[in-house]
């Protein structure tokens, strides 16, 4: 509760004196001093260096690692913490990793949209073959993008003709 209260008097210094603070809230000027003089712990030192740490790892990311892909991260770096520690750390630093939405190609045009007119009205037999053809087009994910596979399809013996 002290450190709570020698923190308020740290903030407000600017506004009002030590001496009638500290007074006001109960606690000595030399107990505030020391505060302020004093290093800061063992525990506070590690929660930096690992705040640091956790913003260097969410940046090198593109902002896109969330607590547990950044705690893996550290803990392949040697640095053990708990993955909770982490979340804590990116929510006092506002880190938020932003959700990468898969890429959903577009292949119709912008604009006045009529419909499609269904020209077969969903009926997928022939009597001859070459009487009714279909075409269908779909994406393949390549590791140098995306390819398109159209294909042409005889409704009579279902054998792709290209």
């Amino acid at each position: 509760m002290t450190l709570a209260k020698y923190e308020l008097i740290d903030a407000e210094k600017a506004h009002h004196a030590i001496a009638r603070m500290c007074a006001w809230l109960g606690v000595s000027r030399s107990g505030y001093y020391e505060w302020r003089e004093r290093p800061a712990s063992a525990t506070a030192q590690r929660r930096t260096m690992l705040a640091s740490l956790v913003a260097e790892i969410f940046t090198g990311s593109h902002e896109t690692y969330g607590y547990r892909r950044v705690h893996a991260a550290l803990a392949r770096r040697g640095e053990h913490c708990s993955a909770e520690l982490v979340r804590a750390l990116m929510r006092e630093q506002n880190l938020i990793p932003a959700q990468v939405r898969a890429f959903q190609p577009v292949t119709t045009v912008q604009g006045d949209f009529r419909g499609i007119p269904d020209l077969v009205r969903r009926d997928f037999t022939a009597e001859r073959p070459g009487t009714k053809l279909v075409g269908d087009i779909t994406y393949i994910r390549t590791w140098e993008g995306f390819l398109y596979l159209a294909t042409v399809i005889d409704c009579h013996s279902k054998a792709v003709l290209g």
